[in-house]
């Protein structure tokens, strides 16, 4: 029987988090529960849950381009997120499928450091990514960290931070947010530096005393891709990215989950 329905198509790039609260398993819950139908390359495997990363296991390079080449070939995709990358030949291969593919609606979530505190890139993984991969992005979302490692210098007040933004369009990716969580201020407001427009627009936002934050990076940049896929504009996907974080933030902040940093609730909208 013939249809004309169609879904909305995200996959996410990234490494698998055993815990559930982070990585393709956040990814996934996202597009989900924002609508889309989401489809998945595993970059690493990793043992890992609310307290530590035990380990770290890269799936062979040429695996993920398998995977890549399955997926977009086949499925295709409206958008893409990409997340946890860990060494430099991945991110090269990574890269060659992009261009390969000439997907156009891509968010990079450069992660490098888990809740944690564990290390998930390779230090000289920093060089290719910044190369290879912010060029191609429609959208980066470091978080001060991120940010800080990327411009080599640290970033300490919000006028830093919303400073910062417009400098990383220096390697080509021409839409930055840089996220504030990570400050030592009151508010935890983001910047979305608009390339096209050549401005910064804030997203306000106040902190929510919590240890269930696990996965919040993931899971935003997973729901602004979900947003594109559905054909907003950026700063549209970015506005209801933000107010699905703070939702999931929220709701899951009443739950209990392990010993470390919990999830957030991802299908609050639903129960």
């Amino acid at each position: 029987m013939s249809t004309n329905k169609h879904y909305f198509r995200a996959l996410t790039i990234a490494g698998s988090d055993s815990g559930g609260g982070a990585g393709i398993q956040a990814d996934l819950k996202t597009f989900a529960a924002l609508g889309c139908y989401g489809a998945s390359v595993i970059t690493a495997l990793t043992a890992q849950n609310t307290v530590e990363v035990r380990a770290i296991h890269a799936v062979p390079v040429d695996f993920v381009a398998q995977q890549m080449d399955a997926v977009l070939e086949d499925i295709g995709a409206d958008a893409i997120k990409i997340g946890m990358l860990f060494s430099p030949d991945l991110i090269c291969t990574v890269a060659q499928n992009l261009r390969k593919h000439k997907v156009q609606k891509i968010v990079v979530d450069p992660v490098m450091i888990a809740q944690s505190g564990d290390k998930l890139l390779q230090d000289d993984a920093i060089e290719a990514l910044k190369t290879e991969l912010l060029p191609l992005a429609t959208l980066i979302t470091p978080n001060v960290p991120e940010a800080e490692v990327l411009l080599g210098r640290s970033i300490h007040t919000l006028q830093e931070a919303r400073q910062a933004a417009a400098e990383l369009t220096c390697w080509g990716s021409a839409n930055v947010l840089v996220k504030g969580g990570h400050l030592k201020t009151e508010a935890c407001d983001d910047y979305l530096f608009l390339g096209d427009e050549n401005d910064v627009v804030v997203f306000p936002g106040q902190r929510l005393q919590t240890r269930n934050n696990h996965g919040t990076g993931c899971t935003l940049s997973s729901a602004i891709a979900a947003g594109l896929a559905k054909g907003l504009d950026l700063l549209t996907a970015v506005g209801q990215g933000k107010e699905y974080i703070a939702g999931a933030i929220q709701a899951g902040s009443e739950y209990q989950l392990g010993h470390g940093h919990g999830p957030v609730h991802h299908f609050f909208p639903f129960y």
